[in-house]
């Protein structure tokens, strides 16, 4: 069993710090220059061909894409955030253990995708820091 200050603490912790990533994240598309990194002018794009559909896609569509996931992905670390600071709340009840593994695949997920950033070795430390959250959920999970 986790010690009850280890719990507080580890989601106190979590959870900040998923608020104020998921909070950050909805500036990334201008941190990061989206609008620089995918110019609306240039050569054509393949099309989407989905069996019986073909789309023409367009550079607009793919920056469209990359600010959906990203402000999806700033919903999702925000939502987990909350939830994470609301522990105490729901930690006892019947679903915690699945919550609570449903989050720690969310944060290994989240920890493999770092190498599509490269292999810095920031990017590994990120890694690291995601799976070491993912390994709280889970030993939480199954304790």
């Amino acid at each position: 069993m986790v010690p009850d200050s280890v719990l507080t603490a580890g989601f106190l912790i979590c959870g900040t710090f998923t608020v104020v990533l998921g909070t950050v994240h909805f500036a990334m598309p201008w941190l990061l220059d989206f609008d620089g990194a995918i110019p609306t002018a240039g050569d054509s794009l393949r099309p989407l061909d989905l069996l019986v559909v073909t789309y023409q896609t367009k550079r607009s569509d793919i920056r469209g894409i990359a600010q959906i996931m990203n402000h999806a992905v700033s919903y999702a670390l925000v939502s987990i955030g909350v939830v994470d600071l609301l522990a105490s709340r729901w930690l006892a009840a019947w679903f915690a253990p699945y919550l609570l593994a449903w989050i720690a695949g969310w944060w290994f997920l989240r920890a493999a995708t770092q190498r599509h950033m490269g292999s810095r070795p920031g990017d590994w430390l990120v890694a690291a820091g995601f799976t070491l959250i993912g390994l709280f959920h889970l030993a939480v999970a199954v304790s």
